[in-house]
């Protein structure tokens, strides 16, 4: 049964351009692949329990961290494209919407938008779901996809990537679990190049699920059907002089938000309320919405325990903030 759908892993149809992609891909698109061990690492993390995968934000935003990591910069991947075709190499049933039953045209799905639109997700075949299931024959198919798609100088890469995934993600558990500082992946130097990838995308992770995509100082809030957010996760004292991760030391900001938050010309007050230093209005400036921010409350986690602490909010307003 395995050795079947090794094969099958083997012989996705995948676009084989010569001129489009690259030897590090085995000149050929590693859109399938991606998708395949964006589910494995899923499968790991314990986010998929059930036969049936759903094209979440989650699973699109794991598929754009290996296309980030792996492609060249400048190119774009669109997890929207292989999702559907996956059907066509046997590996899952597109399971339909209502009112669209037998009339999904997988040629015409091209983004996420319609993907969503036309079907729920889809079901893998009962053998294929045990495999993934379980932690040793998971990894046997993971190896084969890398070891097929992937020239042997990047393999190494595509795998620490899935590490770092997995990693990631039980330390973003971790942080949520916590009310205390939490450093788990800082003092580690054997292998502190990785722990620095889990450290950082752990702590995003986390924080960005306590605002719920939403920048605490603002309250802008946009995503997008691809996997794309506005915000960011911020530290509030530095990692390099608090090695803290916790969330009472972190907001999830937008990138106007953080810029100026670690510019010192936004703070928070001790109620809680935005600050927007008198610098920001200084000649030739033109700081549009973020004066209105001014005494604002800003949005904050439902659980108080999560709530920025005051120590750090007082730390940058000695620190950092910029009054006048």
């Amino acid at each position: 049964m395995l050795e079947e759908f090794i094969q099958k892993l083997k012989n996705l149809r995948t676009d084989k351009n010569r001129k489009k992609w690259s030897p590090l891909t085995c000149y050929q698109a590693p859109h399938k692949p991606f998708v395949l061990l964006s589910i494995m690492d899923h499968f790991a993390q314990g986010v998929i329990t059930k036969k049936i995968i759903e094209p979440t934000f989650d699973l699109v935003e794991t598929f754009n961290i290996y296309w980030q990591t792996i492609m060249p910069l400048g190119t774009k991947g669109n997890m929207a494209y292989p999702f559907p075709r996956l059907q066509n190499d046997g590996i899952w049933r597109l399971i339909p919407n209502p009112g669209f039953k037998d009339r999904i045209n997988i040629a015409s799905i091209f983004s996420m938008k319609k993907l969503r639109e036309v079907c729920v997700g889809a079901r893998f075949d009962d053998e294929l779901f045990i495999l993934l299931s379980k932690p040793e024959t998971r990894e046997q198919l993971r190896f084969a996809l890398i070891n097929h798609y992937f020239d042997k100088d990047i393999r190494a890469a595509v795998l620490e990537c899935g590490n770092v995934n997995i990693k990631a993600y039980e330390y973003s558990r971790t942080l949520l679990m916590l009310n205390e500082k939490a450093n788990s992946y800082g003092n580690d130097t054997e292998n502190k190049s990785q722990n620095k990838k889990v450290r950082d995308q752990g702590f995003r992770k986390a924080i960005v699920t306590l605002y719920e995509h939403r920048c605490a100082l603002c309250g802008i809030r946009m995503l997008t059907p691809e996997g794309h957010t506005v915000v960011e996760a911020a530290h509030i004292i530095a990692w390099r002089e608090s090695h803290d991760d916790s969330p009472t030391n972190g907001m999830s900001l937008c990138r106007l938000c953080h810029w100026s938050f670690d510019e010192g010309l936004m703070s928070v007050s001790k109620n809680y309320e935005v600050m927007v230093s008198k610098r920001v209005s200084t000649e030739k400036n033109f700081p549009g919405h973020v004066l209105t921010l001014s005494d604002r409350a800003i949005f904050k986690p439902e659980d108080n325990s999560f709530w920025p602490g005051q120590e750090n909010l007082e730390w940058h307003r000695g620190k950092k903030f910029i009054r006048s």
